[in-house]
């Protein structure tokens, strides 16, 4: 299963996975491109292991990476909880 996370400014989603067994998050990245279809890359979470990176630029997988360096404490504990939607323990303030 896929929770989404966020989307980035220039629509980039990124979407996580569930703890899988081996204690490891899968981090999916996709954008629409009118002319090329989709862009995406997978990074998986300790390890920061990317795979399948298809048209992003080198500058946009850096961005990425810090865009999920940033926030995998928060994936980490997502993907244990069923996602944000599910994270009981993450209260947002009025």
């Amino acid at each position: 299963m896929m929770y989404p996370f966020l989307t980035l400014d220039d629509g980039t989603e990124i979407v996580h996975s569930e703890m899988l067994p081996d204690s490891r998050v899968k981090v999916y990245m996709e954008r629409a491109d009118e002319k090329i279809g989709f862009l995406h890359a997978t990074c998986f979470l300790p390890e920061y292991e990317w795979e399948e990176i298809s048209v992003f630029s080198e500058s946009e997988i850096e961005r990425f990476q810090d865009v999920i360096r940033s926030t995998a404490h928060l994936i980490l504990q997502f993907s244990q909880a069923g996602g944000f939607d599910h994270a009981a323990f993450f209260k947002l303030s009025p």
